[in-house]
Formats: C-alpha cells, structure tokens, sequence
C-alpha cells in the first residue's frame, strides 16, 4: 500500500466493497430477503472489504430487518475510523442496501467518492421514463442515460445513470446478479454517484463489486461464518466476528508471502480451503539429532521453498520504534 497517495483499492483508486448476504439462522432472525429459501427467517449482516487485498474491514451481523440510515452512517463511520492513517484517496462502492441520504452523507464526511445502486421510487420511475436515451455500445446494456436528481429527504441533487435492457432480447436470469428496476417492457440498473467518469467506465467500475460476492461465499464455506453454533443471538455476534477474522488471517499470510515487487492489480487471492492444503495440512517430520531440532517435508511438497520463505520472515520480526518493524521493504503500492 502506498503511504502518500493510495486508498484500498483495485484497478485504479481507493474502493471498498459494502454488501449484505442472507445467512440461515437461529435466534434473533427476521423474515427478510432470503434468494434461497424465500419466507424464512434470515440474517443479514452488513460487510466492508478492502478491494486491493480482500480483507475484511469492518461489519456485524444484524437480524433480516433492513438496516436503516443512522445504522448504515455508524457502521461506515466504523470503517473509516479503521483505516490505516496514510491512506488519502477512499472510492466506495455498495449495493442497494446503503442507498440513503445518512450513507451519502458519511460518504462525505470522509472525503470519499462513491457509487451506489439505486432503490426503485415512483419519483425514480418517472424520472426514467422522462430521460434521453442513447445507444449504450460499451456496456452489455441496449440503452444509457443520466441525469440530475434529488430523491426525497436528501439534501440536494446528484448525478444518476441508468441502464435498460429489452426484455425480448436476453433471458433475465442471465442478469440475476444485478440489482434491476422491472417495467413493461424493460429492466433497469440504476445508480447515483458523485463521480464525473463516463457511464461506461462508472458501470465496469461498480460491476468489480462483484468479487464481493466471491468473499462473502468463502467466509461461508471456509471460514464458517454460516455455521452458526447457538441459539443465542450474542453469541452468534461473536462467532460472526471470530470466523471474519479467521477469513483475515488467510489474507495476512498471502499478504506475507507476496512478492516484494507484486501490484495490487497482479496480487492474486488464494481462497481459505486452498492455503490450509499449501500451508497447514503438510506432510513433515520433525527430528533430533546432535542437540538439534529439525523438520523434513515431503520430496512431493511443491511449497517447499514458499513455506521456507514464510519462516525466514516470520523469524525476521523484530521490534522498533513505535512497534514492529516492517519485514517486506517495500509497500503494496499500484
């Protein structure tokens, strides 16, 4: 990461994922958006990731009721609080979820740009139907448009762009993973941004998020954070944060392990099931010979050399002024 200028984020700036993912609960829960098993009960906790390195930053987990604006501004509140000092440049980008005025405010407060999925309003509607529409060539989208509005309750006007679809020319489920507005004779993908990219560039942009998803169903499968051992609600809180932090001690060992030279763009993620075969489930033997302790890995073991290389590092921690001294000389920087 680049001490002067760069935020947490990938391709090209400081973004941040937000989500909210229906989990199978047992206390606390609330009937709410359940993809899988409509109409039961549900968790949905909020969750923030860094971009650049995948970690989890910030997050809770939170019944199936919709969390409302002064609870969306705490937690990002939360995870602004939780970024390291040198960071400058912070872009976010969030589904529908944290659409509302008190995220566009919190937003701003920390100098973040954003952009976000817009929810459907009878106001939005119109606005839509009253908007010029071009040919949308760049995006997998029929027609593009933008405009200036200002949805009820907020304290002035931002830019929205919106996509449409024929409904005659693609199946929907091919575009299940978007967040669309449903008419007649179209779909929508609607969002509001304070950035002045094109449409084109703000729409590749956002559809990054989609690696979000990829986390949030490793911390499901690898991590544990589905399982949920009680029947008791806090308890199940803890539990929430104790496998995120089992998914970002995965990230701290990739990160550990890098390349000194890698980018952010080149870094690659090695999902939680697959670094405990590499680094954990090793096949060794550990021996004693003249007043020495030793450990012999497998001819098979192809990480030989990147597990050594772990070690080094590990053994090279030492402690400075005000805390540890940095192993890697040179920053995660793109």
């Amino acid at each position: 990461m680049d001490s002067r200028q760069r935020a947490v984020a990938r391709p090209h700036g400081g973004y941040r994922y937000h989500g909210a993912h229906a989990l199978w609960p047992t206390d606390g829960a609330r009937k709410s958006y359940n993809p899988k098993n409509k109409g039961k009960k549900s968790y949905q906790p909020i969750l923030t990731f860094i971009a650049e390195t995948r970690e989890y930053i910030g997050g809770e987990l939170r019944n199936g009721d919709r969390p409302d604006g002064k609870q969306i501004a705490r937690h990002l509140a939360e995870v602004f609080a939780a970024l390291p000092a040198c960071v400058v440049r912070i872009f976010a980008r969030a589904d529908s979820g944290f659409y509302c005025w008190e995220a566009v405010q919190a937003y701003a407060r920390a100098g973040a740009q954003f952009i976000l999925v817009a929810r459907k309003t009878s106001r939005l509607v119109d606005q839509l139907q009253a908007a010029v529409w071009q040919p949308s060539p760049e995006t997998d989208a029929d027609q593009q448009c933008e405009f200036w509005y200002q949805p009820e309750g907020w304290g002035k006007a931002y830019r929205f762009l919106a996509l449409r679809y024929r409904k005659d020319e693609k199946p929907l489920k091919e575009r299940e993973q978007y967040q669309l507005f449903d008419s007649p004779s179209y779909l929508y993908r609607v969002f509001v941004t304070d950035m002045e990219d094109a449409i084109a560039s703000l729409v590749w942009f956002y559809n990054q998020r989609a690696g979000a998803e990829n986390l949030i169903q490793e911390a499901n499968n690898d991590a544990g954070l589905a399982a949920h051992p009680s029947g008791r609600w806090a308890t199940n809180c803890v539990h929430f944060q104790l496998a995120m932090l089992a998914y970002n001690l995965n990230c701290w060992l990739l990160l550990f392990h890098r390349e000194e030279t890698v980018t952010p763009e080149d870094l690659k993620h090695t999902t939680l099931a697959t670094a405990r075969l590499r680094f954990l489930f090793v096949a060794a033997k550990i021996w004693r010979h003249a007043g020495r302790v030793g450990i012999s890995y497998s001819d098979h073991y192809q990480e030989c050399g990147l597990f050594q290389r772990l070690m080094n590092r590990l053994r090279d921690i030492t402690v400075g002024a005000p805390g540890l001294r940095p192993v890697l000389a040179t920053p995660l920087s793109g």
